[in-house]
């Protein structure tokens, strides 16, 4: 039986795909941070330190709330990212900068793993923004326009 030649797929849209995996698995491990970091804030209050001059300052437990409910957000986002479809999409990069908007905010309780995630999400807001359109045709079957 002869086998039929599949033609090669352009290497945007290989990267495309990629992006697309990458956020969902970033959009994962962030918001498995959350989910951890606010069941230890509601489960101890002594586990982050409050601060006395922080003008945004929230109770410990309140802030565990945030984090966790933020981190089902976060995590239902990943999960509907595999669809391909634009809101997905679009729902990913709203969820990204929320989560980076909560990690801004939370940078004096934990300074250095913050900004670790902001630089996440803002890598996840250009991966789906950059090269959303090849991986929406490919999964959804729409022909690329002749040129």
């Amino acid at each position: 039986m002869a086998e039929q030649a599949r033609p090669e797929e352009p290497a945007a849209g290989r990267l495309a795909v990629t992006t697309v995996v990458f956020s969902v698995c970033v959009l994962t491990i962030v918001g498995s941070y959350h989910a951890i970091a606010g069941f230890a804030a509601i489960i101890d209050d002594a586990f982050f330190v409050e601060l006395d001059d922080y003008p945004y300052a929230l109770d410990v437990t309140a802030w565990g709330w945030l984090h966790l409910i933020m981190g089902m957000i976060v995590l239902a986002a990943a999960l509907t990212l595999l669809s391909g479809h634009l809101w997905s999409r679009a729902v990913g990069v709203v969820v990204a900068a929320l989560s980076a908007l909560e990690c801004f905010f939370f940078v004096p309780f934990y300074p250095v793993w913050c900004v670790v995630m902001i630089a996440l999400d803002v890598l996840v807001i250009w991966s789906l923004v950059r090269y959303a359109r090849p991986v929406s045709d490919k999964l959804l079957g729409v022909d690329e326009p002749s040129r």
